[in-house]
């Protein structure tokens, strides 16, 4: 049997190498050993809905797990799960971020935030990064790339409006093949993580304007809650990210890394979920030679210190 050629290494369109060996030393201020970036993902109000125009009801990240979609009907529980997280669980998570003094990264769906302006006046009041999270909360497989174009565009006019100023970083999660280049060409985000691919930013340079990468997280991430494998309650949660806090903090003294943790209002704002992550800030600022920061913070860091080629 022969077996297939491979592609040639200037053709294939994937980066297996990286920093190989080798990686830059971040150089993170303060000479710190790692950088923790908490994200908290606000989509509730822009889900799957026939009220949003929308074919069923949203399946994704509820209590049920994955929740079947109701084709044509609204879904009333799942939809009060989301609902929860914009009326309790972010105030939860606010309340616990502010008196810690962490910054935050929220990556904000446009629709969702433009319904709950109270919300977005207390994460612009604390200093929160808003970051794009995309005008709905949505899967964007598939879409033509003329409506993800728009859709973008509609993103940041609707945030700068309900913020006060546009979003330097871009999150799509559930992103087509076009999503990162749509952001590239728009031409005025700093930064997109619409990837999993390393443990320091990179630069992607194939695009007209070079774009940076800082590499988000899908395994530090409450949305496990509702996935299988994942976690079934808080100390799984705690365990997993206290663990690679503490392998990156060690290797950290020689080479230092980013450290993602993915949140959502209605996951992990839940009080039986809730005092894992509690533990897990008390856990990293028991540390010293950390650097809690926003993904802006990150981007601009990598952009003064690490400039495209």
């Amino acid at each position: 049997m022969r077996l297939p050629v491979g592609d040639p290494l200037d053709t294939y369109p994937r980066d297996l190498t990286g920093y190989g060996g080798e990686p830059p030393h971040a150089r993170w201020p303060g000479d710190a050993r790692i950088a923790v970036q908490f994200v908290i993902n606000y989509e509730e109000g822009a889900e799957n809905s026939i009220l949003h125009g929308d074919a069923g009801s949203e399946s994704l990240l509820t209590e049920f797990g994955f929740a079947q979609s109701h084709t044509g009907e609204r879904y009333l529980p799942v939809e009060s799960m989301y609902e929860f997280g914009s009326r309790a669980g972010f105030w939860r998570l606010h309340r616990l971020f502010t008196s810690a003094g962490i910054p935050i990264t929220v990556n904000g769906v446009a629709m969702a935030l433009e319904r709950n302006p109270a919300a977005v006046a207390a994460m612009v009041e604390a200093g929160w990064e808003i970051s794009c999270h995309g005008y709905r909360w949505i899967d964007y497989h598939g879409m033509p790339e003329d409506d993800e174009r728009e859709h973008l565009r509609k993103a940041i006019e609707i945030q700068t409006a309900v913020s006060g100023s546009r979003p330097l970083g871009c999150f799509i999660g559930r992103r087509s093949e076009n999503t990162v280049r749509l952001v590239a060409e728009e031409g005025s985000f700093l930064y997109s993580q619409d990837s999993y691919a390393d443990e320091l930013p990179y630069w992607l340079t194939e695009f007209e304007k070079p774009l940076l990468i800082v590499p988000y997280t899908a395994d530090v991430n409450d949305h496990r809650f509702a996935t299988t494998p994942g976690f079934n309650w808080g100390e799984p949660f705690f365990a997993y990210a206290r663990d690679a806090f503490d392998v990156l903090y060690a290797e950290g003294e020689k080479s230092p890394k980013l450290l993602n943790v993915g949140l959502h209002c209605r996951m992990v704002g839940r009080p039986g979920r809730f005092a894992a992550l509690q533990r897990l800030i008390q856990h990293m600022q028991s540390h010293d030679r950390v650097w809690f920061c926003r993904g802006i913070d990150i981007a601009r860091h990598w952009h003064e210190h690490f400039p495209a080629h």
